[in-house]
Parts: structure tokens; sequence; C-alpha cells
């Protein structure tokens, strides 16, 4: 099983995410995903680790998203919206450029591994 291979017809990105086995290992605790740490210096509390997703994206103990709806200026959900946008837009950037170098990012690789069997043979 792929981490997260598309099916066939339309599925949103929230969809995916919950049918592939990178969903089940966070939901399973198998990434071995760093314990939360005090990450910033004058701050006190532990901070989690956690992936960035959009409104798809279903809220998990691991899975940040933001507030629907609309918030009045300078409320807490509107500059947490904002700052998580921000962390959201630098993943999407570090991809870019990573997929701009490395080509075979760009789409699905159409290659299977060879069966034991015929790796025995050789």
């Amino acid at each position: 099983m792929s981490l997260c291979r598309p099916s066939q017809g339309r599925i949103s990105d929230g969809g995916v995410f919950n049918n592939c086995e990178l969903n089940e290992k966070i939901q399973n605790n198998a990434l071995n995903i760093p314990e939360p740490t005090d990450a910033l210096p004058a701050r006190t509390e532990e901070v989690p680790y956690y992936f960035v997703g959009d409104e798809a994206f279903a809220l998990s103990e691991n899975m940040m998203k933001v507030y629907s709806g609309y918030h009045e200026r300078g409320s807490k959900e509107r500059i947490y919206n904002y700052r998580l946008c921000r962390a959201h837009r630098v993943v999407e950037n570090a991809f870019g450029l990573l997929s701009a170098v490395l080509r075979v990012l760009r789409k699905p690789m159409l290659l299977e591994p060879k069966p034991q069997h015929l790796l025995k043979q050789q």
C-alpha cells in the first residue's frame, strides 16, 4: 500500500488522507513523532509537533487546520488562521522549490518493485 495513493474518481485531499497509510500510522502512533518540547526559550509549556492542513482535513491531535468562518480583526482565531496559513505557504513553497530541482516529485512514479521471485533468478 502506498502512503497516500489517490483513488479513481473525485475525492478531496482530506478524503485521500483519511484513507491512506500515513494517516493510519499517525492515528496508531506508529510514526515516532517526537515528544512535545519547549521550543521557545521564553516559554515554559511544551509544544507538540503537528501537521498543517487546510479546510479539507479533519482536526486531530496531530493535525492543525484553520478556524472556519469570519473572525473579527485582531481576534485570537484570526491571528491563528493567519499564522497557520503562513506556515502552510512555507511548506508549499519548499515543496515547489524541491519539485523544481527534483522533477520526479511532480508526478507519480509509474514503477513497481520487482517481485521477489524475479530477483532470486538474477
